[in-house]
């Protein structure tokens, strides 16, 4: 079921300020800092214990030193999944970073464009301080920061599957900096100017008998027949590591692992077909890491480490939260598997005995992203699994996400990784999370991107969950109605509140045919139906078709259900918006009580409610109740969500303003807001939208306190800033380009304030709507300042 909350619409005066109280989505985002020269970015694999250095090294990759030239020095490692390609990656960016030869070495995962996208934009915050909620938008200002340093650095793009998942992302050209990019492909769209591309091929015999006598030296015993083993194994890197181990955890000598291998290599003909490697490679591997897994389960705790591989090869490859091998859902499934009790512990263990033989890599330093598993060995695992395994193994990860995904996030990092998991496992999973309809996990990280702040991309989420799901249960199911209703939740939140309205009408009109007029999903539908209308000049309509779904859902839900609660809070203040105050006040007490009584007093429905109650008592004359109510407000969200959610920092603003009505001066208001802003870049970065919020707010507020040029010159720069990170159309942007115009008419520059405001006006007509409130105000206000001018 979606989220029946309402964005509520505040009162509008002449300058209008930004206001997050009273059931508006609130948006957060992750502190970013600042990071100084020499950086590491991202985790660079350790080198292999036998590493050898090979011929392919050198002059290839060239000596160590700084790039020359005038443009950067590219080079492309191409070849057989398996060959070294990243062990040779991973020597050349340690030798360059040991000799200090380089400033910035970034090291990303190249799984996917999102995955390069992700980590792009992730390092630009790192280099910059600006935490982009777009990550696009972050990973252009990476290329713009590598196109004019003068710093040395290098980027290495690991594994690239699709040669387009980089197309207008490869590193600009600077003589100052270097790429190496490891990939499979050798596709014509990896050449291009300056780009010089590598082939890289297995060991030659020489390096493989090398490598197994070094990765051996301490068992000498087991040293006969090196060379044919090597020979068996096609001299390919990565299998000779696998085995390696294999046989030390075992001790066998290379003849006995070379009578398996060969015995095993029979069964390669099951396995299905892999058309992103070539033929051979994956035979080879497939087996050697086949019989790794089967030495890795039959270590204490017996039988744990191939389910749990199972588990992991469905997540992302860039790293899986720890907690989610320690969930319920996991050691439940594990205890039904091999018919005993199943621990916490159990798992961590098991976990280490898949690192013993080189399937995963652990990191306990980064909780987060703790455990990483090369996606070849997810792929190969992910086939050698039968249907009705996959979807168990698929249901089981998608609870266990769930379960450790927190109700209230506060921890931006982890967010992220859990709505990268999630996509890893939509990617992965195919039809298994439709069974039964579309499972919960996929409209949890929806609501994660969206509650985060990342509107836009919450948008494009469900657009793209709504094709699957109606590609899966065809158009007419429940969960593609929830898709499609989320879809027009966050398009009105992204700034297109007329989009949004269409889109719910038709959902309405279809949910009556399917669903039927009396279904709880309808009547949230016509919830939010009303609400748009009343955001966009059609309040008395809106206010009547409250009043009648209210009636119905009292009569199909009962009076203390969720949604009738929420939509008597939601009347109360439309009718406040309709000239009511008092009778928006009394309404919404009842509404507390009720909501107290059911939810508890620290319930956020509560909290939100009480916000209103205090801003509807405001406006009906009461400021020092008003301020009274929102201290308690403040109070409970402290309590509840923490001094740095954006809710708590919201209110803190809010409470600035209002107390310039119970005794305080607004340069007290702009004292605070100052403070609140330092703690808003803090907590959420400088370009979160809440701290472009404060920002804005805080403009307005000088000019309340007397400083007209300081209010201008700040809201000139804010403007700057919501046109990049949210674009040109966005209330927000054409909010702060009003609030400008007022500004700048009070400083005297009354013909351009006209003329701003004109053009203001022409695109609120154009994006709000004529009727709309905003709209309306604007117009108001024209004519003021045209009279001030003639």
């Amino acid at each position: 079921m979606v989220s029946n909350a309402i964005l509520g619409v505040v009162a509008a005066p002449m300058v209008q300020a930004h206001t997050i109280e009273g059931g508006v989505h609130q948006h957060h985002h992750g502190t970013t800092r600042r990071v100084a020269l020499p950086y590491r970015a991202g985790v660079v694999p350790p080198r292999a214990g036998a590493f050898q250095v090979r011929r392919v090294t050198f002059p290839v990759l060239g000596a160590v030193g700084r790039a020359t030239g005038a443009s950067t020095a590219v080079r492309v490692l191409s070849g057989l999944g398996g060959v070294g390609k990243t062990q040779l990656a991973i020597d050349h960016a340690e030798r360059l970073w040991g000799a200090g030869k380089i400033d910035l070495l970034v090291w990303i995962t190249a799984a996917s464009r999102d995955a390069v996208v992700s980590e792009y934009a992730r390092v630009a915050a790192d280099l910059t301080g600006l935490d982009e909620p777009d990550s696009e938008v972050g990973a252009r200002r990476l290329l713009e920061w590598l196109a004019r340093t003068r710093s040395n650095w290098l980027v290495v793009l690991d594994d690239v599957c699709r040669p387009g998942d980089i197309d207008g992302l490869w590193p600009p050209p600077n003589p100052t900096g270097k790429v190496l990019v490891t990939t499979r492909r050798q596709d014509a769209a990896l050449r291009g100017h300056d780009r010089q591309v590598v082939e890289v091929g297995v060991f030659t015999p020489e390096e493989a008998g090398m490598y197994l006598r070094s990765a051996l030296v301490d068992q000498p015993q087991l040293l006969d027949h090196v060379d044919d083993l090597a020979k068996d194994l096609g001299y390919l890197p990565l299998a000779l590591a696998q085995a390696a181990a294999y046989m030390l955890d075992r001790d066998l000598t290379c003849s006995a692992y070379e009578a398996r291998w060969a015995a095993r290599r029979r069964l390669a003909a099951l396995l299905p077909d892999n058309e992103a490697l070539p033929d051979g490679h994956r035979v080879t591997v497939a087996a050697t890491w086949a019989l790794s897994i089967e030495q890795a389960n039959h270590l204490e705790p017996a039988g744990l480490a191939e389910p749990l591989l199972q588990a992991a090869a469905q997540m992302d490859a860039n790293g899986i939260p720890i907690d989610i091998f320690a969930s319920a859902a996991v050691t439940r499934w594990l205890s039904h598997t091999t018919g005993r009790s199943v621990t916490t512990d159990d798992t961590r263990d098991a976990l280490n005995c898949l690192r013993r033989l080189s399937l995963v890599t652990l990191d306990p330093a980064e909780p987060h992203r703790a455990v990483r598993v090369h996606a070849l060995v997810q792929r190969a695992t992910r086939d050698n699994m039968p249907e009705d395994l996959h979807r168990t193994v698929t249901r089981t990860v998608a609870e266990a996400l769930l379960e450790v995904w927190p109700a209230i996030e506060g921890d931006s990092v982890l967010s992220q990784v859990l709505r990268a998991n999630t996509e890893a496992l939509h990617h992965a999973a195919g039809v298994h999370l439709w069974h039964d309809g579309g499972h919960q996990v996929l409209f949890r990280a929806g609501q994660s991107l969206g509650n985060g702040g990342l509107v836009v991309q919450a948008r494009d989420w469900y657009l793209r969950l709504h094709d699957a799901a109606a590609r899966h249960l065809g158009p007419r199911h429940r969960a593609v109605f929830n898709a499609r209703h989320n879809y027009a939740t966050w398009r009105g939140e992204a700034g297109d509140p007329i989009g949004a309205l269409a889109q719910f009408r038709a959902l309405l009109a279809d949910q009556g045919h399917v669903l039927g007029t009396d279904d709880p999903d309808t009547l949230v539908t016509r919830h939010n139906i009303a609400a748009l209308l009343a955001e966009n000049g059609g309040l008395h309509d809106a206010v009547r078709e409250f009043e009648t779904l209210l009636t119905d859902q009292a009569r199909l839900l009962g009076p203390d259900h969720p949604d009738t609660l929420g939509t008597r809070g939601n009347l109360a203040s439309w009718r406040g918006e309709a000239g009511e105050p008092h009778r928006a006040v009394a309404a919404l007490r009842g509404v507390l009580r009720a909501k107290v009584r059911i939810l508890g007093p620290d319930h956020l429905d509560t909290l939100a409610t009480r916000s209103s109650l205090a801003r509807w008592r405001r406006e009906a004359g009461d400021p020092q109740g008003a301020v009274a109510d929102l201290e308690a407000v403040l109070a409970g969200r402290q309590r509840v969500l923490g001094p740095d959610h954006p809710s708590t920092l919201a209110t803190r603003g809010t409470l600035a303003r209002w107390r310039t009505t119970t005794g305080s001066t607004p340069g007290d208001a702009v004292v605070e807001l100052e403070q609140l802003l330092s703690e808003h870049i803090r907590a959420l970065g400088p370009d979160h939208p809440y701290t472009l919020t404060a920002r804005h707010n805080l403009a307005v507020w000088r000019g309340t306190a007397g400083d007209i040029a300081g209010a201008v010159a700040d809201l000139t720069t804010v403007l700057a800033d919501d046109t990049r990170v949210l674009g040109v159309d966005h209330p927000d942007t054409l909010l702060t380009r009003a609030n400008l115009a007022h500004w700048r008419g009070r400083a005297g520059d009354v013909a351009e304030a006209v003329a701003d405001l004109e053009a203001v006006l022409s695109e609120r007509n154009r994006v709000l709507g004529p009727q709309h409130p905003d709209t309306l105000i604007t117009r108001s206000n024209l004519v003021l300042l045209r009279s001030r001018l003639s």
